[in-house]
């Protein structure tokens, strides 16, 4: 079975990637930062940027039938880890709102820059879609 693109309509036209790989039941979530469908960070900081961001990725996984308990993995790149921290409470808050009480695995890695100067977070993941769930490319 070859690797599949995710491409919701609703995000931003890719170019030069996709916004997720279906390989099997495996959805490879690509880094989403704040972008909006203008192809513009949202304003207003970091917990602005989160909801964006994990938007976007929650978007690229129902396009594939997935749902936020289908996440096995979650990255998050952060140029600014105390800002994040200050405003952990706010962004737990934005996760149970968007994804409910599930957690998958998590890592927050702290970087110098990201694609998009005003970015402040990026946001990939994989996750494991029932197979009667999927909906193939």
């Amino acid at each position: 079975m070859r690797p599949v693109a995710v491409n919701p309509a609703s995000l931003a036209a890719p170019s030069g990637y996709s916004h997720g790989t279906l390989a099997g039941t495996t959805l490879y979530l690509g880094g989403q930062t704040a972008l909006d469908a203008d192809m513009k960070i949202v304003p207003g900081g970091i917990v602005e940027q989160f909801r964006q961001a994990f938007g976007n990725v929650l978007t690229t996984l129902r396009a594939a039938g997935g749902e936020p308990e289908d996440l096995v993995s979650i990255t998050i790149y952060l140029t600014d880890i105390p800002d994040y921290q200050a405003h952990g409470k706010e962004i737990g808050k934005v996760w149970r709102e968007l994804a409910g009480p599930v957690y998958p695995a998590m890592a927050g890695i702290g970087c110098t820059a990201l694609w998009q100067p005003e970015a402040l977070i990026e946001i990939l993941g994989v996750a494991v879609i029932p197979e009667h769930r999927l909906i193939k490319q």
